[in-house]
């Protein structure tokens, strides 16, 4: 299975139509700078469907994207780190909470996102634990893995695992076009 269509719907900062229009929903988290634009692209293979920047936290709405015409893959801002005003970071973090946990959206699946290199951080342990306790279905990607020395991989993967416990990680490179495969399959299910 793989994914054969991919439009950008729209972006949205609160209530919205499409929250509630019985399309299944994916929603992409992680912090600033994790790679979710990247991801998105490889997994569409499309290169600018989704923006990305340099700049953390340059993406400041919730953007839908209509994934097969069957469920939407939802791009969501980064937390943690953000070049950003504190207020910003404020609505930024709030958007995010009430999307994700607070509001009646049953969320298909969401795909929480870490940096393989950098491992598993605070923010990445306080979503986990947040998603966790909303019972959220939950897809772990470890992003960047070409970034790993080849003699440290099994060791950062094992710490990553560690702290993330029993779920499934996706060893992931949108470089490099690893685990494209695995999750897609993952969301085509």
């Amino acid at each position: 299975m793989h994914i054969k269509s991919a439009v950008f719907v729209k972006g949205v900062v609160g209530e919205d139509e499409i929250l509630d229009d019985g399309i299944p929903q994916v929603p992409f988290i992680g912090r600033s700078n994790v790679g979710k634009s990247s991801v998105i692209n490889s997994l569409t293979g499309q290169k600018n469907l989704a923006r990305s920047s340099p700049t953390p936290g340059r993406t400041r709405e919730i953007n839908f994207f209509l994934i097969n015409n069957s469920f939407y893959l939802v791009d969501l801002p980064g937390y943690g780190f953000a070049k950003a005003s504190l207020d910003e970071r404020d609505a930024i973090t709030k958007l995010i909470y009430w999307y994700l946990l607070f509001s009646d959206i049953d969320h298909k699946k969401v795909v929480l996102i870490i940096d393989a290199h950098v491992g598993v951080t605070s923010y990445d342990a306080e979503m986990l634990r947040r998603l966790e306790d909303k019972d959220k279905k939950l897809i772990i990607v470890a992003n960047k893995i070409d970034k790993i020395k080849k003699s440290d991989y099994v060791k950062q993967m094992r710490a990553i695992q560690g702290v993330i416990g029993d779920y499934p990680v996706i060893p992931y490179s949108a470089e490099k076009k690893i685990g494209v495969s695995q999750l897609a399959t993952e969301l085509l299910k």
